[in-house]
């Protein structure tokens, strides 16, 4: 058995003071157990927990740890003026007229900390692709759900767009997927040449063939928590698998970030299925377009709208100039 990060403790001499500022540094909040005057404060987030204790001397030299923040959604120029507004210091500017370098920072009571440069600056500057990350999936599902509980539709068995499915069969379908393919991630030596041998059976003569479904009784509501739930598994499993594990799709061995992007384009593409049966609008981010683009169609035309370019690869859409995608199949191997 190995040891576990707990927490990242820091001494200070008010910790819930120091952990308002950090909650706001890491869009997060301090514990409900925590209030003013507490002597330790917590802020946990998805990737560390910081554990503020209150100590009676004062901070005298500079730090022997210090964190190391990478902006997720802005530049790193624009999160260093974020921080100075949240409260923070710049202590020394090592940023270069090239793009690179860091920002060294310091919170209200003098700790350091670095500001780098964000994932799509560094894919910039060193001429290579955004990788597809976890935090890709939990978005795409996200974004999925907000815009779907929005239907004032109470049959959800219309088809949906071109599909032969229903819109509720389809979102199972999706809830499916996702779950099929963190599952795909999860014994200590995943399988390279087949599935994890869960059953799969359709309800109906030419419906999908699933695992998971839904259960009518919970309506539309229930239908789309077992999506996120779904969404949630794979967002895990990408968090926590090791670069270097493969897996079996059907199109070849994959690897976590192949079935990120895997579980983002099933994401996307069902919903606009499903908006489409819902008379929805859905237009998810360029951005998370491009990622999923670039990993698993690198050879898409990169000189078009990003999810109309998404939809035709998809066999969904025309492109002007271009022949109709009657078959096709993605590049689930690594790159």
């Amino acid at each position: 058995m190995t040891s576990l990060v707990q927490h990242i403790t820091i001494d200070c001499s008010d910790a819930y003071k120091l952990a308002v500022f950090w909650a706001g540094v890491l869009d997060s909040a301090v514990s409900d157990d925590d209030e003013p005057g507490d002597p330790e404060a917590l802020v946990e987030t998805p990737r560390a927990a910081l554990l503020f204790v209150t100590v009676p001397e004062p901070k005298r030299a500079k730090n022997r740890v210090h964190l190391d923040l990478r902006p997720d959604d802005r530049s790193r120029d624009a999160e260093v003026e974020r921080l100075l507004a949240l409260g923070a210091t710049l202590v020394a500017d090592h940023r270069k007229p090239n793009g690179r370098g860091w920002a060294t920072m310091a919170d209200p009571e003098g700790n350091e900390f670095c500001v780098e440069c964000s994932a799509a600056e560094r894919a910039a500057l060193s001429g290579t692709r955004m990788p597809v990350t976890a935090d890709d999936v939990a978005r795409a599902v996200h974004l999925a759900v907000d815009v779907l509980k929005e239907s004032p539709a109470d049959n959800w068995q219309v088809p949906a767009g071109s599909l032969e499915w229903s819109c509720w069969e389809t979102v199972e379908h999706l809830s499916d997927d996702l779950f099929a393919y963190a599952v795909q991630l999860g014994p200590r030596k995943p399988p390279t040449d087949t599935e994890v041998p869960y059953r799969w059976a359709a309800e109906r003569e030419g419906g999908p063939a699933n695992s998971i479904f839904a259960d009518p009784a919970a309506g539309s509501a229930g239908l789309l928590q077992t999506l996120e739930a779904s969404g949630a598994l794979l967002t895990a499993m990408v968090r926590t698998t090791p670069a270097d594990v493969r897996s079996h799709h059907v199109f070849g061995l994959s690897d976590a970030e192949g079935f990120a992007a895997m579980g983002i384009v099933e994401t996307l593409v069902h919903t606009h299925d499903v908006a489409e049966g819902l008379s929805l609008s859905w237009a998810p981010p360029a951005d998370l377009c491009d990622r999923v683009l670039a990993r698993l169609f690198p050879g898409a035309p990169d000189d078009e709208d990003r999810w109309a370019v998404l939809l035709w690869s998809t066999g969904r859409a025309d492109l002007p100039g271009r022949d109709r995608v009657s078959s096709w199949k993605w590049h689930g191997a690594p790159l």
